[in-house]
């Protein structure tokens, strides 16, 4: 696991939540707390932020367990394993509702309990990895007039014209555009082979420029929409013969 797992612990029968905390660590899992009654587990779960929720569906108190659990997900989702002694159609039915990962049936064994947070475990794990790779940033599709970038799950259509630098960030580079930034999964090298020489010019290890959009040229610098670059002293020359074409 990349990361210690938190389980909390939602059961009314201290003994029992005392038994499974003590198997839960025994496992290698973090338990955040037992509580006996839904309204402390609501609590707690906003303080300490579980990744599963062990959950008691016959719980005492003023809310059992399937409607703890759904005032739980009225305000964060994490994934909920239902222990249960009494496994009719009903509660079944009812605790359906709201999706949970596993069902133990009580008594069970501690083998029992550990697949089903493994399961658990692994389908958190892959929901992240899943996220991750959604969310990372993609390499640009670049026509003669425009870039298409993933920007919001989407691709964008970025005029060049439009696009005052671009900036170094380790193996991705930043588009400063007019009004807007994209972040691409691309090195400043990749992107500077990649884009119209006509236009553009890399001035320094860590910027590339669009020559059209240069509102000031200084002895180690260039200004374009008030941004500072630095001019590397190789490129200095380049530019100002650039800047002499246009």
């Amino acid at each position: 696991m990349d990361k210690t797992i938190k389980i909390t612990i939602v059961e009314d029968e201290m003994v029992i939540g005392a038994n499974i905390s003590l198997q839960l660590s025994s496992l290698g899992y973090e338990v955040t707390g037992i509580l006996p009654r839904g309204k402390e587990a609501l609590l707690h779960v906003r303080k300490n932020q579980p990744d599963i929720i062990l959950m008691d569906i016959n719980l005492k108190g003023e809310w059992d367990g399937i409607e703890t659990v759904q005032q739980i997900q009225k305000e964060q989702h994490i994934p909920i394993i239902y222990l249960t002694a009494n496994a009719d159609e009903n509660h079944f039915n009812r605790a359906k509702t709201t999706n949970p990962h596993a069902f133990i049936s009580k008594p069970f064994k501690k083998l029992d309990l550990q697949r089903a947070v493994e399961l658990a475990s692994n389908r958190i794990q892959s929901s992240t990895n899943d996220k991750r790779i959604n969310e990372e940033p993609s390499a640009p599709f670049i026509l003669s007039d425009s870039i298409f970038v993933r920007h919001h799950e989407k691709m964008v259509k970025v005029i060049i014209q439009d696009i005052l630098y671009i900036e170094a960030e380790r193996n991705y580079c930043r588009i400063y555009s007019k009004g807007k930034e994209y972040l691409l999964v691309m090195t400043l090298k990749d992107m500077d082979d990649k884009l119209p020489n006509k236009h553009f010019l890399r001035v320094h290890r860590s910027y590339i420029v669009n020559i059209s959009q240069i509102d000031e040229v200084a002895q180690t610098h260039l200004v374009i929409s008030k941004k500072a670059i630095p001019v590397s002293k190789s490129q200095k020359e380049e530019l100002l013969k650039r800047l002499q074409t246009i």
